[in-house]
């Protein structure tokens, strides 16, 4: 996988869930049907890897051992989801919540990268402006390098290590890290909770039609939500449910779910109608977290266009208040020479 993913790469691995979904829906074997796309992958860096699986399945390997010994071809989020939906038998459900992921990804890094392009070219105007204007008097090349790239090259590296550090292919308490810091962020961080609340709801109900433990469904359910804030939290009250208590009481009483959550949730239980309440908190939260991310898209760019706008206003003022004093000196001087 590569170190920071495109939005043509989240279209690729988007496209080849979506197929997977399609051909293991129609009743094609997962055999058969990874061996269709390796010879016709989405993306030609696809075709080593599921020519890998092939051999593997046909081994006797289950599908996500075949994808783990591929190495880091997917992340640890996309490896989660896809052992509960081949625990649950409900892997083309689980193809199709990964397209939609991959699919939604995609469309936002483009959109984000399209409204920052205006805004980007304005800051490095802004950047190689001003210290022109000095090289132009001085004609000092070091100091022109110092001003302009000695500023944008690690505010370059700043940006790629921000993303790197954002890509799901990080371990567990890397993700943990990231989780913490993003979460007090308005909006951003309800949106990556509520997509969570969506995955793990989706595969908690695939798990328990497919007749999994209520126990081993919650573990699984929660690794698959790619939040290791929930998935620490099925952990830590495991004991107490196989001591007696059921989920919806740990549920009511976890800060890490919300209000809604938990009360659908305890509706379900007690009513027998656990699953179409996990279906209903699926489609709410999905529906929520995609508006919020949407958001975040949109406002995004234009809150750094308006700092960018406000540090060019700063530097406009700056130099022209230079300038201005500059005058007054020089016609200080003048003034004072005279008779």
């Amino acid at each position: 996988m590569a170190p920071i993913l495109t939005p043509r790469q989240f279209s690729q691995r988007a496209d080849l869930y979506h197929q997977l979904g399609q051909l293991t829906a129609a009743g094609v074997g997962l055999i058969n049907a990874v061996e269709m796309l390796a010879r016709n992958p989405p993306s030609r860096s696809f075709r080593a890897p599921l020519r890998q699986m092939v051999s593997e399945l046909a081994q006797g390997c289950t599908f996500t051992d075949a994808v783990q010994r591929c190495g880091h071809w997917v992340s640890s989020f996309d490896l989660a989801l896809l052992q509960a939906g081949e625990q649950s038998g409900r892997l083309d459900a689980v193809f199709r919540i990964l397209s939609d992921h991959y699919t939604d990804r995609a469309q936002l890094t483009r959109q984000m990268i399209s409204d920052l392009l205006y805004p980007v070219f304005v800051f490095h105007m802004a950047v190689f402006l001003f210290p022109f204007i000095s090289f132009f008097q001085t004609g000092n090349w070091v100091v022109f390098g110092l001003k302009t790239f000695g500023l944008l090259v690690p505010l370059y590296l700043l940006v790629f290590l921000a993303i790197y550090a954002l890509q799901g292919r990080h371990g567990f308490l890397w993700r943990s890290l990231v989780e913490s810091i993003l979460r007090p962020i308005p909006v951003l961080g309800a949106a990556r909770q509520y997509l969570a609340l969506s995955r793990l709801a989706a595969a908690l109900e695939a798990l328990l039609n497919a007749g999994v433990t209520i126990i081993e469904a919650w573990d699984l359910a929660a690794a698959a939500s790619g939040s290791p804030a929930l998935a620490r939290a099925v952990a830590e009250w495991r004991p107490r449910v196989v001591a007696g208590k059921t989920p919806a009481e740990e549920v009511s009483a976890n800060r890490n779910f919300p209000e809604m959550f938990a009360n659908l949730y305890y509706t379900g239980e007690v009513s027998g109608q656990l699953d179409d309440s996990l279906r209903r908190l699926s489609k709410y939260y999905q529906e929520e977290g995609r508006r919020k991310l949407h958001m975040v898209s949109q406002w995004g760019p234009r809150l750094f266009y308006f700092g960018v706008a406000a540090m060019v206003g700063f530097k406009v003022i700056a130099f022209y208040t230079g300038y201005f004093n500059s005058l007054d000196k020089v016609m200080n001087g003048f003034s004072g020479t005279g008779p």
